[in-house]
């Protein structure tokens, strides 16, 4: 059965976050006089991902999130701030302009005039609404769901409930759930029983326990699947 619901992730999928990501914490350390440097952005980058791992499997709260990543990279490198400070002015950078990941937005253009597409993303929805906002991508979307006023996170079944819930004529086998997360979008897309693919520019290896039924490195592999 061809696939009708395309299910996208946002970060790292369709706007490029880790550009956004680099220069909103080099913008943020600058405000608070902490050193940043690319040895210390990747120590920013391992403990974001670990906390957001722990978000995603319930283990923390957001609260405790997006604090605790902050507070462990001052720990690592030494530097002093009150990590509730500084996340609120990372936010702030954070949701200034937008990059497209290569080949995104034509994907989006094209794409949207023959399949009904949705936007599923984990994240800050003042961060989120402003980065959709500037990037203008909502207009190829049918709804836009963030996990903050969806008021669970993605990979949960609770996430997906809602967005389920809002997508007419629902069909599992009609829907292809796309992302660059494993944690997050394939363990999702697997959680609801959907067909999944990994966009993976980065090259990254698949981990055990994620059943993925397509992986493309550049938006020109889409077509193939979806003809």
């Amino acid at each position: 059965m061809p696939y009708r619901i395309l299910l996208f992730d946002c970060d790292n999928t369709i706007l490029d976050f880790n550009t956004a990501e680099r220069n909103a914490i080099a913008q943020t350390f600058a405000d608070f006089g902490i050193p940043c440097s690319d040895d210390i952005l990747k120590v920013y980058h391992r403990y974001n991902i670990k906390h957001w791992e722990l978000l995603e499997n319930k283990i923390e709260t957001r609260r405790q999130c997006l604090e605790k990543r902050f507070a462990e990279t001052f720990l690592e490198i030494g530097a002093k701030g009150d990590p509730v400070k500084v996340n609120k002015s990372y936010e702030i950078y954070l949701s200034r302009g937008h990059w497209f990941m290569p080949g995104a937005e034509e994907m989006l253009e094209r794409v949207s005039k023959t399949h009904d597409l949705y936007l599923i993303s984990n994240g800050n929805q003042f961060v989120q609404e402003r980065r959709f906002k500037s990037s203008g991508i909502t207009k190829y979307f049918k709804g836009v769901f963030v996990s903050e006023a969806v008021g669970a996170d993605k990979p949960s079944k609770e996430f997906f409930d809602a967005v389920i819930s809002s997508i007419p004529d629902w069909n599992r086998e009609e829907a292809l759930v796309i992302g660059d997360s494993l944690t997050s979008d394939i363990k999702g897309g697997n959680n609801i029983g959907a067909d999944t693919l990994w966009y993976n520019p980065f090259g990254l290896p698949l981990r055990d326990g994620f059943r993925v039924n397509y992986e493309i490195s550049s938006w020109d592999g889409l077509w193939e699947i979806l003809r």
